[in-house]
């Protein structure tokens, strides 16, 4: 294929904004995979479908019926293959089997969800959900193998991490130090305290399971919080603060520190371990991921060599690569907490040399690859947090509501504190406001720990602890539930409105409570516009 671009064209008005370059899932993966239409509309021009009598016959050709057949061509395709190579475990009930019709069905929930201006990532996670609880069709969300699960979440995981520290603003950074530590540390610290008393005073848990409960509700969750940031860091949104790198970067150290109050209070429940070993982990796990982050970002610098000729394939390869071993490695040494921040850290340090190599106007061709695999990988993380939660995990009905209050009490009291932690900086009161709410959403961390508890104590002979493990795991599945939803639209509505707008292009600073329509950040293009999507491509 020679050098060229290809186009992909909506009959309409030309005008293009940053609010409407934003396309659905479908859309991307579509346009990332297969060739534009542009050879069809072409063809068109010149009469070679002059055989095909009816309009109707040629709209199957163009538009979003030509992106949705090709989508269900793709798919079908894959599942041809995967048949012909593993055969029962392509078959309905089998893990393969069961990936791809989840892969397929968040694809088409965020499509849905993107059509009526909400964030995709809310489809995905409610047609995950979807496919473990209703009768008939959970035979697909109970057809995963966990472990397929597990390590397809961290690969995922892996890649929005890559791509939150390759867009991560160092000078912001820098600048921000403080203010990140204050954001990360204070409002967890306050949470904390106001779960455990909750869970006290409502679940009647003694105080060790209480605090407990406290760390496993109050980590954010990575996997909602970076790609919410960075949809409005791409719109530009919040950019002449640093307000999306001060959120990811104290979301990073949140979790590093509720991860390890947690497992300090399982040590002590459970009587396992060194208690100072386990205490000096939290420390250990943030000093471990950033120097592994500065080691191997600068080794990245020189290797591979800026002088060959495909070196922006292969430093991306090289970054996913770290980047899994940082995640992958640090579970398999029991630091888990070190395997996010590293892989965050290697991205900013790798960028920040690779900034310095390009040219005036060159285009950050990783990053342009790293947002692809995010395409590909956001279905299944999405679709495979909303799969963890099983209605069979809620055994105790009667704590429904009152683990409902206990996570109400702890994020009334979270939003309040962070608040407080952003007091005296330069931040104007809705930025304030914005940072609050951006640190709302659970997932994660909460489907991956919310269970330990439960598991120990049904490994002991004590009815007791089986009794506040189910606790414990009731209510992490409810904060998924309620807060993940919740607080992906509460960023994707407020940021619009709260943050000030930079345009890239222009370098202009407009207020965004000046913008006609900010809701429109999610939305397809509409009919009556017109979409020019350029690929450049060199072989």
């Amino acid at each position: 294929m020679s050098n060229g671009q290809y186009y992909v064209e909506c009959q309409g008005n030309t005008s293009k904004s940053p609010d409407n370059e934003r396309k659905s899932i479908v859309h991307k993966i579509v346009h990332a995979l297969l060739p534009s239409s542009k050879s069809t509309q072409d063809a068109d021009r010149s009469g070679s479908l002059s055989t095909c009598s009816g309009e109707s016959v040629r709209l199957i050709f163009r538009g979003r019926c030509a992106q949705y057949a090709q989508f269900c061509v793709i798919c079908a395709s894959v599942w041809i293959v995967l048949f012909s190579v593993t055969g029962e475990q392509s078959l309905p009930g089998g893990n393969l089997f069961s990936l791809l019709v989840l892969f397929a069905g968040a694809v088409a929930g965020g499509h849905v969800f993107s059509l009526i201006h909400l964030p995709p990532l809310l489809g995905m996670l409610i047609v995950g959900g979807l496919l473990s609880n209703i009768p008939g069709v959970k035979v697909v969300g109970l057809g995963i193998d966990p472990k397929w699960s597990a390590s397809l979440r961290k690969i995922a995981l892996t890649v929005i991490l890559l791509r939150a520290g390759l867009g991560l603003d160092p000078v912001a950074l820098r600048k921000l130090s403080l203010t990140v530590f204050r954001v990360a540390l204070i409002p967890c610290l306050f949470e904390v305290a106001a779960n455990a008393v909750a869970a006290r005073l409502l679940l009647d848990m003694p105080w060790d399971w209480a605090f407990m409960l406290g760390f496993a509700l109050t980590a954010v969750s990575p996997a909602v919080v970076v790609p919410s940031l960075l949809t409005l860091s791409d719109a530009g949104y919040g950019l002449d603060k640093g307000i999306p790198t001060l959120v990811i970067a104290a979301a990073t150290i949140d979790d590093v520190f509720n991860i390890t109050g947690f497992g300090v209070l399982l040590g002590i429940v459970f009587s396992q371990g060194e208690l100072a070993l386990t205490i000096a982990k939290g420390p250990l796990e943030m000093l471990l991921g950033i120097v592994y982050g500065l080691v191997f970002g600068v080794f990245l610098w020189y290797f591979p060599s800026k002088d060959n000729d495909n070196v922006s394939f292969y430093r991306t390869v090289t970054l996913l690569g770290f980047g899994l071993v940082a995640v992958f490695g640090s579970s398999m040494i029991d630091l888990s907490g070190a395997g996010p921040l590293g892989c965050l850290t290697v991205g900013l340090v790798a960028a920040f040399g690779w900034r310095k190599q390009r040219q005036a106007g060159e285009k950050d061709q990783v990053a342009m690859a790293s947002g692809v695999l995010w395409m590909l990988f956001q279905p299944f993380l999405f679709g495979l947090i909303g799969a963890a939660v099983k209605s069979e995990q809620i055994h105790d009905v009667r704590s429904l509501g009152l683990g409902t209050a206990v996570i109400a009490v702890g994020q009334s009291v979270r939003i309040g504190a962070s608040v407080l932690s952003v007091l005296g900086t330069e931040f104007s009161t809705k930025e304030r406001l914005f940072i609050a709410m951006a640190r709302f959403p659970k997932a994660t961390v909460q489907a991956a720990i919310g269970g330990l508890a439960l598991d120990m104590a049904l490994a002991g002979d004590n009815p007791e602890f089986v009794r506040l493990g189910t606790t414990v795991l009731t209510t992490a599945v409810l904060s998924i539930i309620i807060t993940a939803p919740i607080g992906a639209l509460a960023i994707a509505l407020s940021g619009p409105r709260f943050l000030n707008k930079l345009d890239r292009k222009c370098t202009d600073l407009e207020n965004s409570e000046n913008t006609n329509h900010p809701e429109n950040a999610a939305m397809l293009p509409s009919d009556s516009e017109q979409l020019v999507v350029t690929m450049e491509t060199t072989h």
